[in-house]
């Protein structure tokens, strides 16, 4: 890339840099002005509305599609030179989406805490939206950070909002939970840390020294990640967050007991961060042992659908259900990465938004009802869709959705990621088609359980339906998996180069890349594999 190149990527207004202090500061004018806390819940969706129309304008006049595959909105800040440290934002448009996916559900998960929050006090009502919009600024920040000690920064600091949200705000069994939660999460920090150290000692002659070291683009094509183990370090940190077999335990738990909204976020987003990381971090960085070590991992992926999937119908607790359903998810998502075909990698990237929109919707749904009902518990509940058709309806519509039926979010990424796979390696794709079928099970089993048969009965009144503001978050989240569904052509063309430049590392042997050829910042490499661009 040349120089007038470069400047071009370069953002007309630091957008990025903006959208994560207005809700940085948000989070902290709930802690500090004591007036604040009285309208905290409308003035959070307020504020994290407008961070979403930001980003939309963001995108719209200063991002452009057609250079989807190079980083934009960028912005470079010298933080720590004499270990070659930078503050440095910019997207492709992968990071466009996620941060797109992050924006958009932030409002809809306040929103949809307004009756759980109601009956806390002023102060704790007001902590739970700040420590909301202090984790939606950490994501923001980690999904468009270039620099690899910045993103490791960024990655353990968001273990603290997780903490707070399901140690104070989450049920009977909170503090195990979060605890589990925190141990997993830092011992993979922990591991990422090693990797961090092994990139700067073993980087090249040429770039040591360098006040710039750490961006990812500095490393690629350097010979900083030509050491298995340190590619190693990096996998577990994010396959622990993903999360996969067998790092996966923590999540049920977490989800269990954590508040519908704070599971829709760490499920819906904040896992996306492991995939997320595998694509940007590992294969630029680390081309030679992404494809070495592609085999194994497509086998844990594949180990990780089966598993979720059996661990789903048998689980007794609807917030469990859902999370070992995530788990199987992801599965598929890492089969598609590491699968070394573009079709399959671009499926896998659009998967993450449409499993994001679906699964928060599940999650978001669970909550109105266990508001409702006897809490969780799938034994609770028999025939609920005669007094909550509407809970009834987005329920379904969610899992169908999260099962892949053709015309909601989940079909098309999931019939990419199976094609694409399909074509490179038939064995792991057809085991993972047995998924398909249990997928099923899963969701149409405690659908049977909870909502059909004679109505409930008691000696109080029949439960309610959605109110007015639950209307509003299923029936924008139902759209959205529509959309998704309908038309997924825009999330597609978004992703489609970086899903291609990607792909190329883990198909070929990439020992003499650069940058400019394999990362996955770069205009993309197409392969002549079976399906070659997915537009």
């Amino acid at each position: 890339m040349n120089t007038n190149e470069a400047q071009a990527m370069q953002a007309s207004f630091p957008w990025l840099t903006a959208l994560i202090l207005v809700a940085l500061l948000g989070a902290v004018a709930l802690w500090a002005v004591k007036p604040a806390r009285k309208a905290a819940l409308p003035f959070g969706v307020s504020l994290s509305a407008l961070i979403f129309f930001a980003f939309l304008a963001a995108a719209a006049f200063d991002f452009d599609m057609d250079r989807a595959g190079t980083v934009q909105l960028s912005e470079t800040y010298s933080w720590i030179p004499p270990i070659g440290a930078s503050i440095a934002w910019g997207v492709n448009g992968m990071g466009l989406v996620m941060i797109g996916l992050a924006t958009f559900l932030v409002p809809l998960v306040l929103l949809a805490a307004r009756d759980e929050l109601s009956d806390q006090g002023e102060d704790r009502a007001a902590g739970y939206v700040a420590w909301i919009l202090a984790l939606e600024a950490i994501v923001i920040a980690i999904f468009a950070a270039r620099d690899v000690f910045l993103f490791y920064v960024l990655f353990e600091l968001m273990i603290l909002p997780v903490y707070v949200l399901v140690a104070r705000y989450g049920g009977e069994g909170r503090h195990r939970a979060a605890i589990k939660f925190v141990l997993y999460s830092l011992f993979g920090g922990l591991v990422m840390l090693a990797g961090v150290i092994g990139l700067a000692v073993t980087a090249s002659s040429d770039v040591k020294g360098s006040s710039r070291l750490f961006l990812v683009d500095t490393l690629a094509g350097h010979g900083a990640g030509s050491r298995l183990w340190i590619f190693a370090s990096f996998f577990l940190a994010f396959a622990i967050k993903a999360p996969l077999f067998p790092v996966h335990t923590w999540l049920p738990d977490t989800a269990e007991q954590a508040p519908p909204g704070t599971s829709a976020l760490l499920v819906g987003v904040l896992d996306k961060l492991g995939v997320f990381g595998m694509i940007s971090l590992c294969l630029p960085i680390f081309p030679k042992a992404s494809h070495d070590g592609a085999p194994l991992i497509m086998a844990i992926a594949v180990v990780s659908i089966l598993w979720g999937a059996f661990m789903a119908i048998a689980s007794k607790d609807l917030m469990r259900l859902v999370a070992y359903t995530s788990v199987s998810h992801f599965g598929f998502i890492v089969l598609g990465v590491f699968s070394g075909s573009h079709t399959a990698m671009t499926g896998a990237i659009v998967y993450m938004v449409a499993h994001g929109v679906a699964t928060s919707a599940l999650f978001l749904t669970v909550g109105f009802l266990g508001r409702r009902g006897p809490g969780y518990a799938i034994g609770g509940y028999g025939g609920w869709q005669r007094a909550t058709p509407l809970i009834a309806g987005v329920f379904l519509t969610a899992g169908l959705a999260t099962i892949a039926l053709p015309g909601l979010s989940g079909f098309v990424p999931e019939y990419l990621v199976l094609v694409g796979t399909f074509a490179r390696h038939p064995v792991p794709a057809c085991a993972a088609v047995l998924a398909v079928i249990l997928a099923a099970v899963y969701i149409l089993l405690p659908y049977q359980r909870v909502f059909t048969g004679p109505p409930p009965e008691g000696p109080g009144p029949r439960p309610r339906d959605l109110d007015a503001g639950e209307k509003t978050v299923s029936g924008i989240l139902v759209a959205a998996m529509l959309a998704l569904g309908f038309a997924p052509g825009l999330v597609i063309d978004a992703v489609d180069d970086v899903a291609g430049a990607s792909s190329t590392i883990v198909a070929t042997l990439a020992e003499d890349s650069t940058p400019g050829t394999t990362g996955a910042h770069s205009s993309p490499v197409k392969t002549d594999d079976d399906e070659g661009s997915t537009k």
